[in-house]
């Protein structure tokens, strides 16, 4: 039995970051569902058609996974959500700042109604800085936080071959995962975090 057996994670995700962090929890045997927009899906999924004609990428982060489409713009999928919800461990999300709570699944809501459950929230910048309405990119961050000053020359910066900042929030929002799950089993409650990529 894998350490996460019998552990559920609810995962409105897209990109690299959030599906990065629930990958990793589902190699360690969490149940993941990935809520994906219905005729669209994870953008991820056009990035090319490597595998097979899927995009390597989006094989890459959300092996493991069950999917599930949603239009949550429509009630009758706010009610799916909210039941899922009603059973799960762990809800992360990584949608554009503030759509979370336009949707009704704010942190506040979700934590009242479900105490055990762990939220966690990936943004761009946070949610109280001068920059938490703006959305934000790899690239942008890397260029951001001084990382292509260090790569390529000094005439002409690079990017990071790999989704730096991405990875490194993914890996922050598992950590802070498995940090909250490990506090669960000693008071019973559960948490809600944030990660910013910067």
């Amino acid at each position: 039995m894998l350490p996460l057996s019998g552990i559920t994670v609810v995962a409105l995700e897209q990109a690299v970051a959030a599906p990065f962090a629930t990958r990793q929890l589902a190699d360690l045997g969490a149940r993941v569902i990935k809520i994906e927009r219905p005729g669209v899906g994870d953008f991820a999924r056009g990035y090319d058609t490597t595998v097979k004609g899927l995009a390597s990428h989006f094989v890459w982060l959300n092996r493991s996974k069950e999917s599930l489409t949603l239009n949550l713009k429509e009630d009758g999928a706010k009610d799916v959500l909210n039941r899922l919800l009603a059973r799960a461990d762990v809800f992360v999300h990584n949608l554009a700042p503030g759509a979370t709570e336009r949707l009704g699944f704010g942190a506040d809501r979700l934590r009242e109604e479900h105490p055990r459950l762990i939220v966690c929230g990936i943004s761009g910048y946070g949610s109280t800085g001068p920059y938490r309405d703006k959305k934000a990119y790899d690239l942008l961050v890397q260029c951001e936080a001084g990382l292509v000053s260090i790569t390529g020359t000094e005439e002409t910066p690079s990017k990071v071959g790999i989704s730096a900042a991405d990875i490194a929030a993914g890996m922050y929002t598992y950590t802070g995962i498995l940090t909250a799950l490990f506090q669960r089993e000693r008071t019973g409650g559960g948490a809600a975090f944030e990660v910013s990529l910067l």
